[in-house]
């Protein structure tokens, strides 16, 4: 495959960036290719580099690598350029929310929600991080939706499929396919309780009258908020529009006045008090300070208890497992597929080095067809709560068979496809803009043909 369209998770690009960063503080940062209106920096390439490095991507940082890497790169920014060129865009409302959903995880997996100690490790404010996972996740999404519109009319026929998997050679085959695991759970997460809510009440309440007598709202939501991703940033949500969040905070902000303070509001999430900045038509800024009710350990047994019962019913068969994870789990991610667990390419089969660790842990020493007892759960926010696992499958490793892996096979040629027609389309729109590579990279051949 040609081109170097690497994924990466965004919150490990910054870690492995932070981590270079503070390793080359003496390298000085240049300007290494152009297209059009955007540009590539060194530190840009370096900090790819370090990133597929650590990840097992590429196995060393040599002057074939630095060119491979630097075509993927060139290749976003062209697809940016030409996005631009076509009025290719994305939403803000949906960067911000895939911003905010990788911050939290950053927030939760590198430091145990304490967003101090991210702006320690990163030595930057949480706010200048957002700023940088916010546009390289807008990069990212204009690349996808216009490689989307690229090969948009790519099929491929199960003749192609089949003389596709006869010509891989015969290396590539065996033993190409690892352990995979087919997964399914149902999750519960304790609702808290009457008590526990008239604590986190009170407690918003407190926060409101030393903000009525004066106290900085910023200060407050910093040492306060359990929204940690907001807290940091003195509760600041940024420029929301309408529908982008729960729905009984929007019937607030669209009551309040600039500059005016809500009373406790309920929601999903727990109390929250609400500032409104400013609002112009639909869109609004705002900051808002969230206490959470926090579940007791008799919430959780009692999750625990029933999770117990529906694994008999599903046992003796009175319920199918599908049907009870549509029905029950509150996994809004998996409950409508039946608690299906998903890859991160879209597929029921989860590699065993790839699936989380804790299911692995559960699923590996499980039968075929059996459902584990309920085992303690936590979500990528930090939530607490219990789940079942029904292990639906186990494939050992094996050689790449149509049998077996057609699926497999099909999306292998589908995609060779794809990257043919992009090389096709970057053959051709290369020559449409202006693109300038540093000197330091001229032995680079970059966009051969691929026949």
């Amino acid at each position: 495959m040609k081109y170097f369209l690497y994924s990466f998770i965004i919150f490990c690009f910054l870690a492995k960036n932070a981590l270079f960063a503070q390793q080359n503080k003496e390298v000085a940062d240049k300007i290494i290719a152009t297209v059009d209106n955007n540009i590539i920096l060194k530190s840009e390439l370096d900090a790819r580099l370090v990133n597929m490095y650590y990840d097992g991507q590429i196995k060393k940082i040599d002057q074939e690598t630095r060119c491979k890497v630097l075509e993927g790169l060139l290749v976003q920014k062209i697809m940016l350029a030409k996005a631009e060129i076509d009025s290719v865009n994305v939403e803000e409302k949906t960067v911000n929310n895939q911003m905010d959903r990788r911050f939290a995880m950053l927030l939760q997996q590198c430091c145990g929600g304490d967003a101090s100690k991210v702006e320690k490790l990163y030595n930057k404010t949480i706010g200048d991080l957002k700023n940088e996972m916010r546009e390289s996740i807008r990069e990212q999404m204009v690349s996808q939706k216009m490689e989307g519109e690229i090969s948009k009319d790519v099929k491929v026929t199960p003749k192609e499929v089949k003389k596709f998997f006869q010509e891989m050679p015969k290396d590539l085959k065996e033993r190409n396919v690892k352990r995979e695991f087919e997964v399914s759970q149902i999750v519960r997460f304790p609702a808290p309780n009457k008590s526990q809510k008239l604590i986190a009440k009170a407690k918003i309440d407190s926060l409101k009258k030393l903000l009525v007598e004066g106290g900085d709202f910023e200060e407050i939501a910093k040492k306060n908020s359990e929204d940690h991703v907001s807290g940091a940033q003195g509760g600041s949500l940024g420029w929301q529009q309408r529908g982008s969040l729960v729905p009984q905070f929007e019937a607030t902000i669209f009551k309040l006045k600039p500059n005016e303070l809500s009373e406790a509001v309920e929601s999903e999430f727990g109390f929250h008090l609400i500032k409104l900045h400013e609002r112009r038509g639909n869109e609004f800024l705002s900051s808002h300070i969230l206490i959470k009710p926090n579940a007791t350990e008799l919430d959780l047994e009692n999750e625990t208890k029933f999770l117990d019962s529906l694994r008999n019913k599903i046992m003796l068969d009175s319920i199918k497992f599908e049907k009870a994870a549509k029905e029950y789990s509150h996994d809004k991610s998996t409950a409508p597929s039946g608690g299906v667990i998903l890859s991160d390419n879209g597929s029921s089969k989860n590699l065993d080095d790839e699936i989380d660790s804790f299911v692995y842990l559960v699923v590996s020493e499980m039968e075929v067809g059996k459902i584990s007892t309920p085992k303690p759960y936590r979500d990528n926010t930090g939530k607490m709560g219990v789940r079942i696992l029904l292990l639906k499958s186990n494939i050992p490793p094996h050689d790449l068979n149509l049998k077996e892996d057609y699926q497999k096979v099909y999306n292998y040629t589908l995609m060779d496809k794809k990257n043919k027609a992009m090389n096709d389309w970057f053959i051709k729109t290369k020559e449409q803009l202006y693109i300038n590579v540093d000197p330091e990279f001229k032995d680079c051949v970059f966009f051969q043909d691929v026949k």
